[in-house]
């Protein structure tokens, strides 16, 4: 089947996050929203149809999830991932941010302290520090790898390792949130040796991993590594999420997993989860995830080359209308990073002609690490390419 990605779909006044909270967020709604991740592409067919039927049947009592649920997810990590498990290792999470949250509760103390690398997701900078832990924060740095066009952010394991010391939780974006970079396993096996030597818990959340995109020849340039899999070490300490929320736009259900290869930490982790009754799931979200993971693959494999597509676009566009701009094009999901400071404009003069000249809606790259990236922005291109290629017009015409 040929999926649409072009079409437009109408998506306000369904109280939909990324446009309806428009008006609260930015202060005005005539604008284009290219922040929150979602896509504006309709959720896959399949899904909505395993979702139809079960409503055929008139009682939405208290559920759980079926065999097909935990086949279809054990099947694809499998797959996809090279994790070996079966249901007894895996925890339903609704929602990876909930999951996180939930982890530093369990797993820390008040004062302690939580290392992330930043520019990160703004979770991951909220959540310890709002739940009365010590955040510590490792700056990435910006590199052009030999051989390549692109730049992408690389750890800076001088000052990871320097930072680490005295942390219990190391939380990982992996792919990386913002851009889209992928870990290799050379780099996830050093961040495994540290955080065992120093007695670290690693939270790897993987929740677009399956938006890792194809090269111009068609195939993965470098798949996802989960972070468990790169070595003894990393499966002893880590606690893994992964969902197929980001993967087939169905985020507005909180459908996630937990995997934890480790029995005692496994043990700990669930144990909490299910005395405090915080992860039960519904009947939505497991039916929907069963039939994405079942079913899901020629979707995902077509929805991957339309999103490669506008990369590519908003990277030519960059080159030929927006030189300047310094960018970190994503090596996985739908989200690049654009670095405004060679325009000698202030952050709030950025955020004006963004907002009020060009009417798109971006994250301010402050909520991602504060005052070192008042000057970037993340973009979300998971949208038809008649939108974006209209957003990014408006872009370059307000900050000429």
């Amino acid at each position: 089947m040929q999926y649409d990605f072009n079409e437009i779909i109408e998506r306000q006044g369904t109280d939909c996050f990324k446009w309806d909270a428009l008006k609260a967020m930015y202060g005005r709604e005539d604008v284009t929203p290219m922040w929150v991740a979602d896509m504006d592409f309709r959720s896959p067919n399949f899904v909505m149809e395993a979702i139809q039927r079960r409503c055929e049947h008139e009682v939405l009592g208290y559920t759980m999830p079926s065999e097909g649920y935990w086949q279809a997810v054990t099947s694809w990590l499998k797959k996809h991932y090279n994790i070996q498990t079966t249901k007894e290792n895996l925890h339903f999470i609704p929602g990876i941010v909930a999951g996180i949250s939930y982890a530093l509760l369990c797993l820390t103390q008040p004062g302690d302290k939580v290392l992330v690398t930043t520019p990160v997701y703004p979770p991951f900078l909220n959540l310890p520090k709002e739940s009365g832990r010590t955040l510590v924060c490792s700056p990435l740095k910006i590199v052009m790898p030999a051989g390549s066009q692109r730049s992408r952010f690389e750890i800076d394991f001088d000052d990871f390792e320097r930072k680490i010391e005295g942390c219990k939780l190391f939380i990982m974006s992996n792919p990386h949130n913002p851009a889209g970079t992928v870990w290799g396993t050379d780099v996830l096996r050093r961040i495994a040796d540290i955080c065992e030597r120093h007695n670290v818990i690693v939270i790897s959340d993987e929740i677009h991993a399956d938006l890792t995109l194809p090269n111009d020849a068609g195939k993965m340039p470098a798949l996802h590594v989960s972070y468990s899999t790169v070595n003894d070490a990393a499966a002893r300490h880590s606690i893994t999420f992964m969902a197929p929320s980001k993967t087939f736009n169905i985020a507005g259900l909180g459908s996630s997993v937990c995997f934890i290869g480790d029995e005692t930490l496994r043990k700990h982790f669930f144990g909490w989860l299910d005395a405090l009754g915080v992860a039960g799931g519904n009947i939505f979200a497991f039916t929907a995830a069963e039939a994405a993971f079942s079913q899901g693959e020629d979707w995902l494999n077509q929805m991957l080359h339309y999103l490669n597509e506008n990369v590519k676009i908003l990277e030519q566009f960059l080159t030929e209308r927006m030189p300047k701009v310094k960018a970190v094009l994503p090596e996985a999901s739908y989200l690049a990073w654009l670095d405004f400071s060679d325009y000698g404009l202030t952050h709030e003069q950025l955020k004006d002609r963004l907002l009020n000249e060009a009417k798109v809606a971006l994250n301010d790259g402050t909520t991602f690490g504060g005052k070192d990236y008042e000057y970037c922005f993340r973009l979300n291109l998971g949208c038809p390419k008649s939108m974006l290629l209209d957003a990014l017009e408006r872009i370059a015409t307000a900050i000429r």
